[in-house]
């Protein structure tokens, strides 16, 4: 069928040269071209995805381990991480996505027939442009307002777990294991989940075993990370856990017991946590660098997307992802550039008003000029 590849719909176009007969072909094409590139950026995306989700899993795992973060809080951790890390991904997937769709479209000797028929590079920019444009959006949306919600939220809830024992794993009329190692009974705990009463402990320790009952108890801070729980008004029997009879028994008014430490939370005035409107009116320089970081997903999602074309050329009988790899460490150096100047720009190093000018503007100059310098054939050069 002529709207199957790119073949026929092309061939058709060559046998057909008036513009009243090409124009019922050209859509055609452009559904074949949007199809076949969109296909390519959804797979790249959802690998990428796959792949991402086992190193931010890792991470909060680990912390989960250590007791900074909440069980009960894993999936919404991750769920809220992963939209901040979108600005970063999505690019990556519609660069290496449009890669592989246009090296097999060469591989295919699909290119030269679209090349034969006298569709150029020019002509490929609406197909090109029908899935770039949604996508820089999406990210533009990810970068300058999901992100910094998403990372807002997820601070607010951990906040919030730091300052609540019901949210940290315990809960009343139930046996709790702490990331110590420590079991944990709780009667009752008051409404706002830092008091708590009739409390029994148990731990192990190098052969030995302690146990901890108090009437009551309250949570309470010593700087930023550090958490106890303070028990009032109990019994603590510590002895060898197998034979012996070296117990102690001892009545105390009041024991801390050290929890684990609190997650690391970023202050309320930090620019990361600021909303893009906030951030134009912030006159501090990390404020500024913020702000150009969130800029700069966007411009560079569009500036690699149009250098996908000249990149991915290639004669059909060579390898694809070759041009593949280039184009991924290129990438590489881009997002390296972006993170170093916005560092610079927090340091002050850089001038407010560069910003991260310098990339994206020199890197969009250029995706433009090599897209639509592609195919073309260098003049003849004249001999005296």
């Amino acid at each position: 069928m002529p709207s199957r590849t790119a073949e026929t719909a092309a061939a058709d176009a060559a046998h057909k040269p008036e513009i009243v007969n090409q124009a019922p072909l050209m859509p055609k094409l452009d559904r074949y071209l949007f199809r076949e590139f969109t296909q390519s950026f959804l797979a790249t995306l959802i690998i990428l995805l796959m792949v991402s989700v086992g190193g931010v899993m890792a991470d909060l795992l680990g912390d989960v381990a250590d007791g900074k973060v909440p069980a009960r809080l894993l999936l919404s951790q991750l769920g809220l991480q992963f939209i901040n890390y979108m600005p970063y991904i999505i690019p990556l997937a519609l660069m290496l996505g449009l890669l592989l769709a246009f090296s097999r479209l060469y591989r295919d000797s699909e290119m030269a027939v679209l090349t034969a028929a006298g569709i150029g590079p020019r002509r490929l920019l609406r197909p090109l442009m029908m899935l770039v444009v949604p996508v820089v959006i999406a990210v533009g949306l990810c970068s300058l307002w999901l992100g910094p919600w998403a990372l807002r939220t997820a601070q607010t809830m951990l906040e919030h777990a730091n300052r609540s024992l019901v949210v940290s794993g315990l809960d009343a009329g139930k046996f709790t294991v702490l990331s110590s190692g420590a079991v944990v009974y709780v009667s009752a705990l008051s409404p706002d989940g830092t008091g708590l009463s009739k409390v029994f402990m148990h731990r192990a320790n190098e052969g030995r075993i302690d146990v901890v009952t108090a009437k009551s108890g309250q949570m309470f801070f010593e700087g930023e990370r550090n958490r106890y729980l303070r028990l009032d008004d109990g019994f603590r029997v510590e002895g060898p856990d197998g034979a012996g009879l070296d117990y102690r028994l001892i009545r105390y008014k009041s024991n801390e017991v050290a929890l684990p430490d609190r997650a690391d939370t970023l202050d309320k005035d930090d620019p990361e946590l600021l909303t893009t409107p906030q951030l134009l009116a912030d006159p501090r320089p990390d404020a500024n660098a913020q702000l150009h970081a969130r800029l700069t997903p966007p411009l560079l999602a569009l500036a690699f997307a149009l250098l996908t074309l000249p990149l991915s050329r290639s004669s059909p009988r060579q390898t694809r992802y070759g041009r593949v790899m280039l184009g991924f460490l290129a990438y590489l150096v881009g997002i390296s550039l972006m993170f170093n100047g916005t560092q610079l720009l927090a340091d002050g190093k850089l001038p407010g008003l560069a910003g991260l000018w310098w990339l994206t503007l020199p890197l969009l100059a250029a995706g433009l000029w090599f897209y639509l310098r592609d195919g073309q054939l260098s003049r003849p050069r004249r001999r005296a």
